[in-house]
């Protein structure tokens, strides 16, 4: 523990769980994007570089495809981030009943392949995938990354904490 001026402060932490909903419209995959790495910022979650443009990108690939294929039955989506002290995940849930199998690399497609791409993302980095349905009758399409404990250093972003002037006892 810390003290300041000769009090303890808490170090303030990065976990916890944060969830918000969009509509199932296009314009929602950027927002979801920057949605979760402004709250990554906020909570001050020391990410590798990889990690976290790995785990922007699922969250364009989840997002894009409830908007593609479950807006007709699920007007909105849940976006949910699970911080841990090792770990982060985030899903996406939608109503729609349909549960997608990631397809197999097909070079002659365009698209189809985003679930797959998410699943090997989450491998890279020692993480997991999966889909499970809710009890509404909807999904929820997860990815969990680690969060490897680095020193700072090539590679690394460290994003600062940023504390209400309310808690922060340096705050006048």
């Amino acid at each position: 523990m810390d003290t300041h001026g000769g009090v303890p402060t808490r170090q303030p932490s990065f976990e916890g769980v944060w969830r918000f909903t969009a509509a199932a419209v296009d314009v929602s995959v950027p927002q979801a994007r920057h949605a979760v790495r402004d709250l990554l910022v906020r909570q001050g979650v020391p990410l590798h570089e990889e990690i976290m443009d790995g785990l922007l990108l699922i969250v364009s690939e989840l997002v894009t495809n409830a908007v593609r294929h479950a807006a007709l039955l699920s007007p909105e989506i849940a976006v949910e981030v699970a911080i841990g002290p090792e770990w982060i995940r985030v899903s996406v849930e939608d109503n729609h009943p349909y549960r997608p199998k990631a397809l197999e690399a097909d070079y002659g497609q365009t698209g189809g392949r985003g679930l797959l791409l998410v699943r090997e993302i989450a491998q890279e980095a020692g993480g997991a995938c999966d889909v499970e349905h809710t009890a509404g009758g909807g999904k929820i399409i997860w990815a969990a990354l680690p969060l490897a404990p680095m020193a700072p250093g090539p590679g690394v972003v460290t994003l600062p904490a940023v504390t209400s002037p309310r808690t922060d006892p340096s705050a006048p």
